[in-house]
């Protein structure tokens, strides 16, 4: 991928960034290594150990959809680079990467598309004044910049009244426009699912490489100072890896490339921008060579490692227990002493704050779901599974969340005091992954409904409206014990995740020398496997997490916002059915932090072939029943696109 011809970057200028790549990569390296062997060692202990206790989702599970299914698809106005508007079919699949094709023929015949968009950490703005406010933020300040001199916009004449605004950092922005404002919502909506999942999908994984990665960027940054929830931490290893060389980066870019930019201020801004893009994509390539030798380098050694680990597992325990007795002798005592005067006190009033916003969204989403399935009910007393039906169900499974997110989103109000007390200002990584979590519990729904509902019938011909009623009323019953281990889950996670950092940060100071002191008792044959961060910050979590429980368990025990309080709860709340209850793991809240607790890896998705809907028309500009919709009160937390899985190319 060659450099943009408007940057300032010349052969100098980019070696000097593909050194700065290399260099972190090369600083990075030990701590994934050493992840990848501890987390590695997880995986084969649950393989020889019984499983954990599982609690059982009433709603059955529907999975993620495939790579290649055609999730929107519209002609859209779209601004090219060259300064023209066209119109372009836009087509989201499945891995939420926007395609760009020249038309709906050349969808149609497989043509590859124009260009890809990852939209990782993208923020989504409907007018001009605030994107050019945001954009005006992240131009730096510098002796050459006058800061009255008016920045001219970068598009002029809209040909429509509802246009669309994607501010990427470290890339250049997109903009679309829509003459219906209904054409923009599903637009809009569409657009922040793909921020949401590129953001969120890849680090959710729970393969011993994307955990060893976690843990491995957590260390590696507490041990530049960086205890906070980063809002960078979005994408894939690479992106995360590039947004780390970037941050760096930056500060020297602007000292010496700012001097240089001597044109008018809109000028100077495009350059700007260009010159940092350019950065970005030479650091992604640079990286995403490294990160990939660097696997592969992980998997051979864990490969070789297998036998050992499986011969002296007992061994390899006993080395682990006998250095944690140590650091709970040395450790545990202030730690809870700090944990109950300093968060505990003030665990309830956040989780009141929490719940608040997050149970909103899910009791809108219930009467969403319940709506829409008494419609279908009134639509199709005749009974009988007809072709009208199976397209209603469709529709159902993927109705329009917007205002439940958008209840959800009001935490970045109610949580902002936290940035004071804990140091916590990530709030967007915490609200996307609720509404991914509020995403997946409506799809079961629809799902379980649809399952149910095809067995009514098929019991019941001759009642079809009956047997509707009786699968409605059953996915309500089981949607409301799912939003419960749901929710309950979010809140355990989102309470640790804005108090452990906080703790972590404020002892460092005591037990950092005595950390390294520790080494000694570890068993060198064992080193690979056993690591005094990893153990520490476990007996941390522990201590933590027994605190948080209480309080969540509470909560559910007063019944405050429809939780419930344990599994003799369900029998009160649902009849289960022998084709629902799909179990789930027991929730870890080590495993948001990127602590190697019980893994399970999955496999991954292969590639789908392209969704061509070849017996369809292009649609034209007609309207769409979803309703309005903005997302300026969404913003991203900021990041860039790089590699998706391995061998993946590197979209723009």
């Amino acid at each position: 991928m060659g450099l943009s011809p408007s940057s300032l970057l010349d052969e100098h200028g980019s070696n000097y960034i593909r050194g700065c790549a290399e260099a972190e990569l090369k600083e990075f390296g030990p701590h994934y290594r050493k992840q990848y062997s501890v987390v590695f060692f997880s995986q084969v202990q649950d393989e020889l150990e019984q499983p954990n206790e599982k609690i059982k989702q009433l709603l059955k599970q529907r999975g993620p959809p495939e790579a290649g299914e055609v999730l929107y698809e519209e002609q859209v106005l779209h601004f090219e680079a060259t300064r023209k508007w066209e119109e372009r079919y836009v087509v989201v699949r499945g891995n939420y990467c926007l395609e760009c094709h020249n038309s709906f023929e050349t969808f149609v015949k497989g043509v590859p598309p124009r260009h890809k968009l990852l939209p990782t950490g993208g923020t989504v703005l409907t007018t001009e004044e605030k994107y050019m406010a945001m954009v005006d933020k992240c131009f730096p300040v510098s002796e050459t910049n006058n800061e009255n001199e008016k920045f001219a916009p970068p598009i002029i004449g809209m040909p429509g009244q509802f246009p669309v605004y994607l501010r990427l950092p470290y890339r250049r922005d997109y903009y679309f426009c829509f003459r219906q404002d209904a054409r923009q919502a599903e637009f809009l909506s569409i657009l922040s699912d793909c921020i949401r999942h590129q953001n969120q999908d890849f680090l959710k994984k729970k393969t011993v490489e994307v955990q060893a990665f976690l843990k491995a960027v957590h260390l590696y940054r507490q041990e530049k100072g960086s205890y906070d929830s980063w809002k960078m931490l979005i994408g894939s290893d690479v992106r995360v890896l590039a947004n780390l060389v970037m941050e760096e980066l930056l500060p020297s870019l602007e000292k010496d490339m700012l001097p240089h930019l001597k044109a008018r201020k809109t000028e100077r801004k495009r350059v700007w921008f260009a010159t940092v893009e350019a950065a970005y994509i030479l650091v992604q390539e640079c990286l995403f060579e490294g990160m990939s030798a660097l696997k592969e380098e992980c998997r051979k050694a864990a490969h070789q490692q297998e036998v050992l680990i499986r011969s002296d597992m007992d061994q390899i325990l006993n080395s682990r227990t006998y250095l944690e007795g140590k650091l709970r002798a040395s450790v545990l005592e202030s730690a809870e002493k700090f944990c109950s005067e300093s968060v505990q006190p003030y665990l309830a009033s956040v989780l009141e704050e929490l719940m608040g916003p997050i149970s909103s969204g899910f009791q809108e989403a219930r009467l969403l779901s319940d709506s829409q399935m008494d419609q279908l009910c009134q639509d199709f007393q005749e009974g009988g599974v007809t072709n009208e039906l199976k397209q209603a169900l469709a529709k159902l499974s993927r109705p329009n969340l917007l205002s439940c997110y958008q209840r959800i989103n009001s935490l970045h109000d109610q949580l902002h005091d936290l940035q004071e007390r804990f140091g916590f200002s990530n709030i967007s990584s915490l609200v996307h992954s609720t509404q991914i979590d509020l995403q997946q519990l409506v799809e079961n729904a629809a799902y379980t409904f649809h399952l149910l509902l095809y067995k009514d019938i098929e019991d019941n011909p001759g009642n079809a409206c009956s047997a509707m009623e009786k699968s409605r009323h059953r996915v309500l019953k089981q949607y409301d014990y799912d939003s419960s281990t749901v929710r309950k889950r979010i809140f355990r996670e989102a309470l640790v995740g804005i108090t452990l950092p906080h703790i972590k940060k404020t002892l460092a100071p005591t037990y950092k020398t005595e950390l390294q002191g520790l080494k000694q008792f570890i068993y060198a044959d064992y080193s690979n496997y056993v690591h005094v961060h990893n153990i520490y910050e476990g007996i941390l979590l522990q201590s933590l997490d027994k605190e948080v429980i209480k309080v969540v368990e509470e909560a559910a025990r007063l019944k405050k916002h429809n939780l419930f309080t344990d599994t003799r709860d369900l029998l009160s709340q649902s009849s289960c059915s022998s084709i629902i209850s799909t179990p789930i793991n027991t929730s870890n809240p080590a495993r948001m932090l990127g602590f190697p607790g019980q893994l399970q890896t999955q496999p991954e998705a292969e590639p789908q072939p392209p969704s061509l809907l070849s017996q369809r028309g292009p649609p034209g500009w007609g309207a769409c029943p979803q309703g309005p919709g903005l997302c300026e009160g969404d913003p991203g937390p900021g990041g860039g696109v790089g590699s998706g899985e391995d061998g993946a190319a590197l979209p723009r």
